[in-house]
């Protein structure tokens, strides 16, 4: 739904009301969501059916340790970026305005969109130069939670900053819950100065390892307060936008119901302790805290096993508070989840594609990073066409995990045999553990163009783990 017509609702809805209206007995406490609000954008356009916004990438000074300026590289002066909002079937139109001092664009992470608005430079467009303007313009297709960041110099750009959260709803699906938007990530800072630590910091270490910085981030903030009523039960939707780091989400032994991923609801809702969001996944989310009354619960980062070292002496880290209101517990009353049918992807013809995640090491000692041995400066594009169905196995040697991400389609993820892991789900990012195979199943629809593929913790993207896939029309 645009601003606009939100400003409507929201005018007609005091206006029907009394000015001593009774106060919703069982809601959550006045302001609960405060201390983790996202920016807000204005819509520039009143059709019901448009989203029509602005941003601009500027660098703004951000307190995110007590008393310390830090030069953030920003959209619009926040971070993360203002949340945008839509509904399936909305145009969305983003002006753009680089005021960075170097070029950057905007990539539009999981969105089925037309191959000209995918954001990669110098194959679905020029660079942004300082002090130019681009205009994203394409029509919002898929329920889901979604994000944006550049796509040049990715692994420093959206570590200083520069990434947001992206929403868009299917206007006949039903309440789940009081709703929030989290989007978390990290940021490598000097915790004396507040200034950030050069991309290239721990050398190759930080490459082969990718780098985790410090604090971590919730919205922007720092172990922030969430004020909750116990028993009142919440749909969160996040998304991990840090660089490198696996969130595994522990909540005081508290539980989820997992109703949805990257390309919006599963086929089914699964319950978890522990959620797991790998670089660039999304999660759909309901849960009802409880606790006493006053009381408040630590929700943590719990130290993922993602390759060499990733776990070794490291302890659970904090994410945000959840605060109970004073008032009694209320009783949840019954979940509701969604319905979604998904077929599986017919893949009795489709075509076979080997991709392996490789490190090598030259003569001289150098690192090379690559698909198939060949580091993407010297890849030749894998090759589709307009559709047509690929089953593409993923395979990992290495010693690190690589998440792996495609743009512009969506895909399913198969077991051995061929028949996609239950329940169904679309997806855009999945993690490629130490020493496996995984295989998905890619319907190529009616897009024709150069898309982008890679692992997802940037520092292996950056020196070269990913390629693109021409599709033919």
């Amino acid at each position: 739904m645009s601003r606009g017509w939100l400003t409507i609702a929201w005018a007609a809805a005091l206006a029907a009301c009394p000015n001593d209206a009774p106060v919703v007995p069982n809601a959550q406490p006045e302001g609960w969501q405060d201390d983790l609000a996202l920016a807000s954008l204005e819509d520039l356009d009143p059709a019901p059916n448009v989203v029509e916004v602005a941003l601009e990438a500027r660098i703004e000074d951000i307190e995110f340790l007590e008393g310390l300026a830090t030069p953030a590289w920003t959209f619009n002066g926040s971070v993360p970026g203002p949340l945008i909002q839509g509904k399936v079937g909305d145009r969305l139109v983003v002006h753009f305005t680089n005021r960075l001092p170097e070029p950057t664009t905007i990539h539009w992470h999981g969105l089925r969109l037309p191959n000209a608005m995918d954001g990669v430079p110098n194959i679905s467009q020029p660079p942004v130069q300082p002090g130019e303007t681009f205009t994203y313009d394409f029509v919002l297709r898929d329920a889901g939670a979604y994000w944006y960041h550049p796509h040049i110099n990715s692994a420093a750009q959206i570590g200083q900053g520069m990434y947001g959260a992206l929403i868009v709803d299917d206007a006949d699906e039903p309440e789940f819950g009081d709703e929030i938007v989290l989007v978390l990530s990290d940021m490598s800072l000097d915790h004396d100065t507040g200034e950030f630590l050069p991309p290239d910091h721990g050398g190759e270490f930080g490459d082969l390892f990718g780098r985790e910085g410090h604090p971590i981030l919730v919205n922007g903030k720092v172990n922030p307060t969430l004020h909750v009523r116990s028993g009142r039960r919440q749909r969160w939707r996040v998304v991990n936008a840090a660089r490198s780091r696996y969130f595994t989400i522990g909540y005081d032994g508290q539980s989820f119901t997992r109703i949805g991923n990257d390309g919006g609801f599963a086929a089914a809702a699964v319950t978890t302790e522990a959620p797991v969001l790998v670089p660039g996944e999304r999660a759909d989310l309901l849960t009802v805290p409880a606790g006493a009354p006053g009381s408040e619960v630590q929700l943590e980062w719990l130290p993922t096993e993602r390759g060499y070292g990733s776990t070794f002496m490291r302890e659970p880290e904090p994410l945000f508070r959840v605060k109970f209101d004073e008032r009694p517990t209320v009783d949840p009353g019954p979940e509701v989840l969604p319905t979604r049918t998904i077929a599986p992807v017919d893949i009795s013809s489709a075509t076979d594609v080997d991709i392996e995640f490789t490190i090598d090491e030259t003569p001289s000692g150098q690192l090379i990073m690559g698909i198939n041995h060949v580091a993407f400066a010297h890849a030749e594009p894998f090759r589709a066409s307009v559709g047509e169905t690929q089953v593409w196995r993923l395979s990992n040697a290495t010693e690190f995990a690589h998440p792996f991400h495609l743009h512009g389609y969506f895909f399913q993820v198969l077991d051995v045999d061929g028949v996609p892991i239950e329940p169904l789900a679309w997806r855009d990012t999945v993690d490629v553990p130490v020493d496996s195979t995984v295989r998905i199943a890619i319907p190529f629809d009616e897009r024709p163009g150069t898309w982008m593929f890679h692992c997802h913790v940037l520092d292996h993207a950056e020196k070269g783990m990913m390629a693109v896939v021409e599709v033919a029309p």
